[in-house]
């Protein structure tokens, strides 16, 4: 099996307006993982995972000697992850949908399609979205690797759809990740998608269930790159930096490894969580402390999720870091506001993993000042990013860490050994905000 090592390929941020949106996107999200659908972490092998490692005792390992050459660092986690819904009009739609594509951050990367390769400006989705697909923008351009199946290929998402044929191509994600007849729908027909091509899904196989005409499931693109043997294991290695401009070149994200040069220290890998509904997706357990307070706010199971924008906690661990932090609840933005005095006495939020501690530091815990009119906030304000997410404790589901948490460490989505890493990061105790 062959180990590669490439140069990272940057993707951009794009930020998008509005506090209550975001907020009102993300606790809708939370509502619907509490439901337990649309599962996306490595369920197929949770049962075994758990069966050897009882979510109790959580091991802690050293990062491989040589981790970062069976990775191929590449392009970009999104945190815009369109997940399939009903027909319109179907009176599920609503209930069972999960609309993502409003999400506070976006991801795109440029991706080759054909020999000699046209280049895409596609949306990356890590966790939901499984079919890749172009056209939208850009038209699809055949060569000599093109070869359509005469399948057609139809997704509705939240906020869009598209509809088209399947063809499999030649897909370059850069140099040494290169994907031979790889699915791509082409679109005919798309709606709700701007600025962009298309996607490229990297999410779970059995998602793609019931999108193409005369097939059951389609490999994603991870899973073609672990299949042909171009990386050793299927795992996702994400790294964000703290985002403090509109388009700013701030990620990577490596497949088949970890890149070494992107931590500090070691990573921390946890099995799946046993606990339902977090063991549906990336769901691992943690115990989270403010400050010196030998007793946790929370201790319980929930979920590591690129798709969600803030640092939701269940209800009464919320409103015991609102009382522990002085802040007040904004009626414009919808956060959580504090002073500069109170900025000033803010603690760090100590995040236990596998025991070890992860710390989130008070200038972690609060919304990019520079970037306060993306919220539609004041100027100058300060705003926490941490955030109820609508029910209380023991619902098997008390959390979610999303980007703004995954700004400050590494994260590894390993599907193959059924776990999650983290690790610190160069950026982990930044000032950037």
């Amino acid at each position: 099996m062959s180990r590669v090592v490439i140069n990272a390929v940057p993707f951009r941020t794009h930020l998008k307006e509005g506090a209550q949106r975001l907020l009102a996107h993300d606790k809708a999200r939370a509502a619907k993982f509490l439901q337990g659908l649309h599962p996306h972490g490595p369920v197929g092998s949770v049962a075994a995972t758990n069966s050897n490692h009882p979510h109790h005792h959580h091991h802690h390992h050293r990062k491989p000697r040589h981790a970062h050459e069976g990775g191929a660092a590449a392009t970009a986690p999104s945190t815009t992850e369109p997940a399939p819904v009903p027909p319109a009009g179907d009176p599920q739609a609503a209930s069972d949908s999960i609309d993502v594509t409003d999400a506070g951050v976006t991801y795109t990367t440029s991706v080759g399609v054909g020999s000699p390769a046209t280049q895409y400006t596609l949306l990356i989705d890590t966790a939901e979205c499984f079919h890749s697909w172009v056209g939208a923008g850009t038209k699809y351009k055949q060569t000599k690797t093109s070869k359509s199946t005469r399948n057609t290929v139809n997704v509705t998402y939240g906020s869009g759809s598209f509809s088209g044929t399947e063809f499999t191509d030649q897909v370059t994600l850069g140099t040494g990740l290169v994907i031979e007849n790889q699915s791509i729908g082409v679109a005919s027909k798309a709606s709700g998608f701007s600025d962009v091509d298309g996607i490229l899904g990297i999410g779970p196989v059995d998602l793609t269930e019931g999108t193409v005409s005369n097939t059951t499931t389609v490999p994603t693109v991870t899973d073609n790159l672990f299949a042909q043997g171009t990386i050793p294991q299927e795992s996702i290695g994400i790294s964000y930096e703290p985002t403090t401009s509109e388009g700013s070149v701030n990620g990577e994200l490596t497949f088949g490894g970890v890149d070494d040069t992107k931590i500090s220290g070691d990573v921390t890998f946890v099995p799946i969580t046993s606990t339902s509904p977090a063991s549906n997706y990336w769901g691992i357990d943690q115990t989270v402390s403010y400050g010196n307070s030998s007793r946790p706010i929370l201790q319980s199971a929930g979920i590591v999720d690129t798709g969600t924008t803030l640092l939701l906690l269940a209800t009464d661990a919320f409103q015991a870091y609102q009382k522990a932090t002085g802040a007040k609840l904004d009626q414009t933005t919808g956060l959580l506001t504090v002073t500069e005095q109170q900025f000033e006495k803010l603690e760090s939020l100590f995040f236990n993993i596998g025991g070890t501690t992860f710390e989130f530091t008070p200038n972690a815990q609060i919304w990019p000042r520079s970037q306060n009119a993306v919220l539609g906030g004041e100027e100058g304000k300060i705003y926490l990013i941490t955030a109820d997410l609508g029910s209380n404790s023991g619902s098997g589901l008390d959390f979610i860490n999303g980007f703004v948490w995954l700004q400050r460490f590494y994260s590894v989505f390993d599907t193959t050994n059924t776990q999650v890493g983290i690790a610190n990061t160069p950026f982990t105790d930044a000032e950037t905000n």
